[in-house]
C-alpha cells in the first residue's frame, strides 16, 4: 500500500483489508510524507492487526508511481502472493480469496497475474457504475498499446512479482498497473482478467487517476490517443521494455520491434508495421483510433 495524506478514507480501507476472508495477510505500507493523520491511523492499525505483520516505511517522496515502485523492488517483502492496495478503496471481503484461488491453480514457476473489472463508488461508498468490461483475451499484443485493469485489482504469484521486480530495478513507467501487465504478458506469463468486480474504486476530488467509463472519460481517452498524449506514454513504455529485452519472450520482443517501427517517418511503413505486429485495443472504436493515431503521428 502506498499512502500520502489519506486520512479521510484510509480507516475504511484498512477495515476492508482486515475483513478479508484469507487467514494471513501482511501489510507493507510506504508513506510518502503525509502531513495529516495518515501515519497515526497506520500506527493504530498496526497495533491492532491480527492477520500477520505490518511494516510502515518512508516513501521516496517522488510521487505515487515511485512510491509503489519502491515497494515493488523491495527484496525484504516476502510472500506467496502479492497485491497492490490504494489508500481510499473498499475491498469486497472475498477479493483476495477469489484471486488466490485462480493463482493457486497455476504452476508456481510461471508468472501469473490476476486482475479484474472495478466497481466505482461515490465518496460515501455508494455504487455509481463499473469500469468497461473487456472481452478480448489479455496478451502482450494488447498490453503494448493498452492497460486494461487497475493495480488495485491486481494479485500476482511470487514468480510474477520476482520478474516485475527485476524489470523495475532500473526502469520507470507511466503507471505500475500497465507496467505489470506488460511485463507478465511479455515474459510469457499468464494474465487473467475477471469480469467480476471485487473492489469499490472510490471517486473523489483528490483521485490521482479517475474512472474511465463515462462519456467524458471516453472522450478524454480518445483525445489523448489521437492528440499525442498516448504517444508520450507509449514511447516511455517502449524505451523501458527495450531495457528489459533480455526478460521478454522471443514473440514479445518481435512484437516490440514492430511497434517501434510504428514511430518512423513514412506513413505507409508505420501502418504496415502496425498491421504486421497484430497489436490490438479492446474495443473497435479504440482500435480505429489507434490506427488513426499511427497514421497521423506514429505510436
Amino acid at each position: 500500500m502506498a499512502t500520502c495524506n489519506g486520512e479521510r478514507f484510509l480507516s475504511e480501507q484498512l477495515d476492508s483489508l482486515a475483513s478479508q476472508t484469507v487467514t494471513k495477510l501482511d501489510l507493507w505500507i510506504s508513506d510518502d510524507g503525509s502531513k495529516d493523520r495518515t501515519k497515526v491511523i497506520l500506527e493504530e492499525a498496526a497495533r491492532n492487526w491480527k492477520k500477520g505483520k505490518v511494516r510502515i516505511s518512508e516513501g521516496p517522496k517522488q510521487g505515487f508511481v515511485e512510491n509503489f515502485r519502491s515497494l515493488m523492488i523491495d527484496p525484504s517483502i516476502d510472500a506467496d502472493f502479492y497485491a497492490f492496495s490504494d489508500q481510499d478503496d473498499i475491498w469486497d471481503e472475498d477479493k483476495l480469496a477469489v484471486a488466490t484461488e485462480w493463482l493457486s491453480a497455476q504452476p508456481d514457476t510461471i508468472p501469473a497475474l490476476y486482475c479484474s473489472r472495478t466497481r466505482t463508488v461515490s465518496e460515501n461508498g455508494v455504487t455509481i457504475g463499473y469500469s468497461p468490461l473487456f472481452k478480448k483475451v489479455p496478451s502482450f499484443r494488447n498490453a503494448i498499446v493498452q492497460s486494461i485493469a487497475g493495480a488495485n485489482t491486481m494479485v500476482m504469484n511470487r514468480a510474477a512479482r520476482d520478474v516485475i521486480a527485476r524489470a523495475s530495478q532500473n526502469s520507470t513507467f507511466v503507471s505500475h498497473d500497465w507496467w505489470c501487465y506488460l511485463i507478465v504478458s511479455g515474459v510469457g506469463g499468464r494474465v487473467f482478467y475477471s469480469p467480476e468486480a471485487k473492489i469499490g474504486y472510490r471517486q473523489h476530488q483528490n483521485n490521482l487517476v479517475g474512472e474511465n467509463r463515462s462519456l467524458k472519460a471516453k472522450y478524454n481517452r480518445l483525445k489523448r490517443l489521437i492528440g499525442g498524449g498516448f504517444q508520450g506514454w507509449n514511447r516511455l513504455n517502449l524505451e523501458n521494455l527495450e531495457k528489459c529485452k533480455h526478460l521478454l519472450s522471443e514473440d514479445a520482443y518481435s512484437t516490440l520491434a514492430m511497434v517501434r517501427n510504428c514511430q518512423g517517418t513514412c506513413v505507409h511503413h508505420r501502418l504496415l508495421s502496425l498491421l504486421r505486429s497484430g497489436v490490438y485495443r479492446q474495443t473497435g472504436i479504440d482500435q480505429a483510433a489507434l490506427i488513426f493515431a499511427c497514421a497521423i503521428r506514429g505510436l
